[in-house]
């Protein structure tokens, strides 16, 4: 399909999606907003414990708060790299293969990263579950911790998501870095 002469350069076109890509771009764009902000929050607290140590205050919570922040900051990066296709590929082996051996090869591996990340969902829902049952809570600032694995459980879905459409869409990221 060409692409449509109407749509503006750097634009989705029709043929790649419609509202539901559009909408799964503006997620994942807001996703990697929200890692960069959470790679910002833990040098920030690193910085501020770091300097109230050197004079004399301590404020106890401080790995804590970095352990949650590292979390979600993985967590909400993945689907962008996903996205972007800024995985590592094994590009000697893969470029030996020819068209055919590529798209089956790229086929089955998205499929069995779907089937991975699926799975991966699946426990951190169960561990999310475990956690909020046993009302586990972080270690010094007692604060609950039931919902990051729901956070990461969310970003695994989304990378399937994204991975059938780079199965519906082969050779086209889904946004550009």
């Amino acid at each position: 399909m060409t692409p449509d002469p109407a749509t503006p350069a750097g634009a989705p076109s029709r043929a790649t999606g419609g509202c539901a890509a559009n909408a799964l771009r503006a997620l994942v764009r807001v996703l990697g907003v929200a890692s960069g902000a959470g790679l910002m929050a833990m040098v920030l607290v690193t910085t501020l414990d770091v300097a109230l140590r050197a004079l004399g205050w301590s404020r106890p919570g401080a790995y804590d708060l970095v352990k949650v922040f590292a979390a979600l900051t993985i967590a909400a990066a993945l689907p962008y790299t996903t996205a972007i296709k800024g995985h590592v590929a094994i590009e000697f082996f893969f470029h030996r293969l020819g068209r055919r051996g590529r798209m089956v090869v790229d086929a089955v591996m998205r499929l069995g990263g779907m089937g991975l990340f699926g799975l991966l969902a699946w426990g951190c829902v169960a561990l999310g579950n475990s956690l909020w049952r046993s009302g586990e809570v972080s270690l010094t600032l007692q604060l609950p911790i039931f919902w990051v694995p729901y956070v990461l459980a969310a970003s695994c879905g989304l990378v399937v998501l994204i991975k059938i459409y780079h199965l519906l869409h082969p050779g086209q990221p889904l946004i550009r870095p």
